[in-house]
């Protein structure tokens, strides 16, 4: 096999992987933000669940047609779609989870620290 053709395959390979992670990270941020009640992300001083529920959806939908055309189809698409997930996962969820259990970071699993 020449060698140029087996790294064009390995990196293939590896674009397809990468696609793979970053659709699983999109299908997290996704049903993470189906799952969450409206009023939390008002009062956890985010957008509307709907704004976040579009946009990774959005993402959703552009890591799946990555993953389907091998993992280099979409590029630039492909890397704001991640970083909208990112960005839920990292600075949005944390919020939401807070503002759902009242905020109070002083009281552990048996009562106040």
């Amino acid at each position: 096999m020449d060698g140029k053709l087996l790294i064009a395959y390995v990196t293939s390979g590896v674009y397809w992987i990468l696609g793979l992670v970053a659709l699983a990270l999109e299908l997290w941020a996704f049903a993470d933000c189906l799952r969450h009640k409206p009023t939390l992300f008002v009062a956890a001083s985010k957008r509307t669940k709907l704004f976040w529920l579009a946009l990774t959806g959005v993402a959703l939908a552009i890591g799946g047609l990555t993953v389907l055309t091998g993992g280099s189809g979409l590029g630039l698409f492909g890397i704001a779609a991640v970083t909208a997930a990112c960005v839920y996962l990292a600075d949005v969820r944390p919020a939401l989870r807070e503002a759902g259990s009242g905020g109070n970071r002083n009281v552990g699993p048996y009562g106040p620290w």
